[in-house]
């Protein structure tokens, strides 16, 4: 029989990977907290597109409302339950579906940021994966329609997603859910999990926050010269903070780790390498002009931004083990201002840091 899965976040990324699974005959459910975006979907089906016309579908797709998760309790059992909420929202998302998990069901965080501990705290270690898409822009840009601004297949020639057990052994479990994730695009199974949290928690810093103060989509960001060179700080504080803390760091995007730190650091030809590799991705019509990171859509909408759980982690955790993170600490007050009303939108929010 095949595993059951919930997807409880239907947004861009759940709703992306979700319906997917669904269109390739996976048993799927799609359980969200915006009521218009459950019955469009139960009314017209999942619109998924891309930036090719071949990637158009319209998925048929059960989906859930919050107040009908407790029908589970009548139905088949939960073998696999895809978070893909904020990081805000992980605790209460894990502790709603845990209670209808089946006797060997596990919860796999598909979010950014770093929230398998806290998934753990409410099922347990041994019911917790990882997935992390690493290399995927979508949106969700009205109720029951879900844009990937990006291409299939990733642009930095790595897999799009990556999976993986948090003791980093690969186990019959993993392998097969890395099976069933290649249906919706690239996938590599991992046996370091952390360090490609880590490695994605650089690229958020160095891009959500920017991105969500400015106003800026991602090419613009990556073609303003203030701007990308403290997004570089930004990179190049994290991956200095990963490396103390004792993670094996993957490519950040399309940068080396090392590289991205020197040129953070004043090293005039990691600098110069680095900006000629970040204007090349954006030159090349690798993404959309329609692209902009998850929290500058979140602040579009008016939304609550996961500024502590990117950038404001990276400089906790570098305080925490006594390395100052400046660069992160400022986004992090700038996006807040941004959040609470207090200052606009605007390029000169990061180009004045």
């Amino acid at each position: 029989m095949r595993p059951r899965i919930a997807v409880i976040g239907a947004g861009a990324i759940g709703g992306y990977v979700g319906g997917h699974l669904a269109r390739a005959g996976h048993d799927v459910t799609l359980i969200d907290p915006w009521p218009e975006h459950v019955e469009a979907i139960r009314a017209r089906g999942l619109e998924i597109s891309g930036m090719t016309a071949e990637e158009h579908c319209v998925v048929r797709v059960p989906a859930m409302h919050l107040t009908e998760v407790q029908s589970i309790a009548r139905q088949r059992p939960v073998d696999i339950a895809l978070v893909a909420v904020k990081s805000y929202d992980t605790v209460w998302a894990t502790a709603m579906i845990a209670q209808y998990l089946s006797e060997g069901g596990y919860v796999v965080s598909l979010q950014n940021c770093i929230n398998e501990e806290r998934i753990a705290g409410v099922v347990g270690w041994g019911r917790t994966v990882g997935m992390i898409a690493a290399t995927i822009s979508a949106e969700l840009v009205e109720a029951g329609r879900i844009v990937r601004t990006g291409p299939r297949g990733g642009t930095d020639g790595h897999a799009v997603f990556r999976v993986g057990e948090v003791h980093g052994r690969i186990t019959p479990r993993v392998r097969a859910l890395g099976e069933m994730v290649a249906c919706v695009d690239t996938v590599h199974v991992t046996t370091n999990l952390w360090g490609e949290r880590w490695s994605k928690l650089c690229v958020n810093g160095m891009r959500n926050g920017v991105s969500a103060a400015t106003g800026l989509n991602g090419n613009e960001r990556d073609r303003h010269d203030a701007i990308r060179r403290f997004t570089i700080r930004l990179g190049s504080e994290a991956v200095r903070i990963g490396q103390a803390l004792g993670y094996a760091l993957e490519d950040i995007g399309n940068l080396r780790p090392e590289l991205l730190a020197r040129a953070g650091e004043g090293d005039a030809a990691a600098l110069e390498e680095v900006e000629a590799l970040i204007l090349a991705k954006s030159n090349a019509a690798a993404r959309s002009d329609m692209q902009r990171p998850s929290m500058a859509q979140d602040m579009a909408k008016g939304r609550r931004t996961e500024i502590d759980f990117i950038n404001g982690t990276i400089a906790a955790e570098g305080a925490r083990i006594g390395i100052r993170a400046p660069a992160n600490e400022a986004i992090t007050r700038v996006v807040k201002q941004v959040e609470r009303g207090e200052i606009p939108a605007r390029p000169e929010n990061v180009a004045s840091l």
